[in-house]
């Protein structure tokens, strides 16, 4: 199922799409709709730069609120603004797990690689009343699936022994997104998530629970955070922190969240908003040179600090069930 084809209804001025046969609830200041899954798992869009191919996403929207999510877009299709609303209206597919497992055990299903919690942090906090990646993660091993989980959450630590079970059945890992180290630029761009400090921090904890953690790189911002400075502190810090690979992504800036981070940039960084506008353009994504530059900095810094670049193994192609 693609983000641009979920099940709507046709737009009422006054009620959201999602609302519709949905089971709203107030959870921790945010408002949260609960709706059934029709499909768990779902395919990556390449515009989000992200070096997966199928996603299981229990929650649409994050808490954390990142000015730059490429998920924003989702929001406009479910009929809320893909603005303020992605981080404080957060749709819950409450039975998610149950459709993984069916999806799972059906021979079309040729086990690739699942990514968990591409659409919102599936540790952001509305988890923590949810508890929806439990059944997740035991669907997964139970399936023998390999999978990586996306937060930035140390809630994640709380599901620790089970993803180190998992881990001994399939190639499990937790990546943990820290683009940058400056606290700065956190504060700016992705307001209600935790310090990078932390995100180290939960990085030493998961490898020392047995948990496999990687980090990625995400996103590398142009003109703010790609400095070579800049990339050789986040890889020597993510080194330090035992992760055993560091992945670049490089901002993607598809509709919903072009708008949203070119509206925040030309208020607080007026002159890089052209160079921004020349670089993504209509397509979304920096120019493939630009994105070759990165990576290959980011690689000789890996090499030079000791980690692995890029993980092992990656997405394999197969049938969507």
């Amino acid at each position: 199922m693609r983000w641009d084809a979920l099940s709507l209804v046709e737009v009422s001025p006054t009620r959201p799409r999602v609302a519709r046969g949905a089971v709203r609830r107030i959870v921790g200041g945010a408002t949260v709709y609960e709706r059934r899954a029709r499909s768990a798992l779902e395919a990556v869009p390449p515009v989000t730069g992200l070096p997966y191919r199928w996603a299981v996403n229990p929650y649409r929207g994050c808490a954390a609120a990142c000015r730059y999510c490429p998920a924003r877009q989702g929001h406009r299709y479910l009929g809320l603004d893909p603005g303020e609303d992605f981080g404080r209206v957060i749709v819950a597919r409450t039975d998610v797990a149950r459709r993984l497992r069916d999806q799972l055990a059906s021979p079309r299903w040729r086990g690739a690689p699942v990514a968990i919690g591409v659409t919102g942090d599936c540790y952001q906090p509305v988890e923590e009343a949810y508890r929806l990646m439990p059944g997740l993660l035991a669907a997964l091993r139970d399936a023998g699936n390999a999978f990586t989980v996306l937060t930035k959450s140390p809630l994640v630590l709380r599901d620790a022994a089970l993803l180190a079970q998992a881990g001994r059945h399939a190639r499990v890992r937790v990546a943990v997104s820290v683009g940058f180290v400056d606290d700065r630029v956190r504060r700016a761009v992705e307001p209600g998530a935790v310090s990078p400090q932390k995100r180290l921090e939960l990085c030493a904890a998961l490898t020392e629970a047995g948990v496999a953690c990687e980090v990625l790189l995400a996103p590398v911002l142009p003109g703010l955070t790609d400095s070579d400075d800049q990339l050789r502190a986040a890889v020597r810090r993510a080194a330090q922190a035992g992760a055993v690979a560091v992945t670049p992504v490089v901002l993607a800036l598809p509709p919903g969240a072009q708008e949203w981070y070119l509206a925040w940039l030309e208020q607080e960084h007026p002159h890089l908003a052209g160079r921004y506008r020349e670089l993504y353009g209509a397509t979304g994504q920096a120019p493939e040179g630009y994105r070759r530059r990165i990576a290959a900095q980011v690689a000789a810094l890996a090499a030079l600090y000791g980690i692995g670049y890029g993980g092992a193994g990656g997405p394999e192609p197969a049938a969507v069930p």
